[in-house]
């Protein structure tokens, strides 16, 4: 029977080039927007349904995983949000940790037994800030440190059950978001600089390793963070 993902925020940058790349794999997907307008830009797959669900809302998660009927793998990628300076102020710090880190949670608890009857495995999205703090923003900084923190326990906890829970944490990618700093020579250069590689990643880079990690090729990986950076940590 074809396996089935389910890749949360998977209708644009990161998480479509993840969804896209899972169907390549031989995996049937869903991938989640938050907004009607998300799901109705993305590109048509027969391979992929679309379907709208707000990580922040216990409901509107239930709902989706309620409604599947085999699961083998949850990709978590919904809402990897900023705030920039906002997060020194404590809704915005709120808001950042609620959807990045608790929203994940969120996911994996009613994944969980879909995932336990298949012996599925869950993909977290960390960050290099998973591993670096950041003066600028805190709360994301925090919710990815939580995200890093959260895949090894939930690893360790869940082992016994088949549930292996890994991690990419992704450097500089080329997405709609990050454009604005790939189009901007003084802004982008002392990225490029401090990247070995000496290029941004794109979503497909990501991609490869989610696929990699999901696969029977890492049946004896959990626990893990795989930073998919050019190099970037290594400096």
């Amino acid at each position: 029977m074809q396996p089935v993902a389910v890749v949360t925020g998977g209708t644009r940058g990161i998480g479509e080039g993840i969804a896209r790349a899972l169907v390549t794999a031989g995996f049937s997907v869903v991938a989640t927007g938050l907004t009607d307008a998300e799901c109705a830009a993305f590109e048509p797959d027969p391979a992929i349904r679309t379907a709208l669900m707000d990580v922040t809302q216990d409901a509107s998660v239930a709902a989706l995983f309620d409604g599947l009927d085999r699961l083998d793998l949850l990709v978590n990628c919904a809402g990897t949000i900023q705030r920039g300076g906002k997060e020194f102020e404590i809704e915005a710090f709120r808001l950042t940790l609620e959807v990045n880190l608790v929203g994940t949670m969120r996911c994996c608890l009613a994944a969980k037994p879909l995932l336990g009857r298949q012996g599925g495995s869950i993909i977290n999205t960390a960050s290099m800030l998973t591993f670096q703090g950041s003066p600028f923003v805190p709360g994301y900084s925090a919710s990815k440190g939580g995200v890093g923190q959260l895949t090894k326990s939930l690893a360790a906890a869940w082992a016994q059950e088949g549930i292996r829970v890994n991690a990419v944490a992704p450097g500089w990618i080329e997405t709609d978001l990050t454009r604005p700093l790939v189009e901007d020579p003084v802004r982008s250069a002392p990225i490029l600089d401090r990247t070995p590689m000496k290029r941004w990643g794109q979503p497909a880079d990501v991609a490869g390793a989610v696929v990699f990690l999901a696969s029977d090729a890492a049946r004896f990986i959990t626990g893990t963070i795989l930073p998919v950076d050019g190099g970037y940590l290594s400096l």
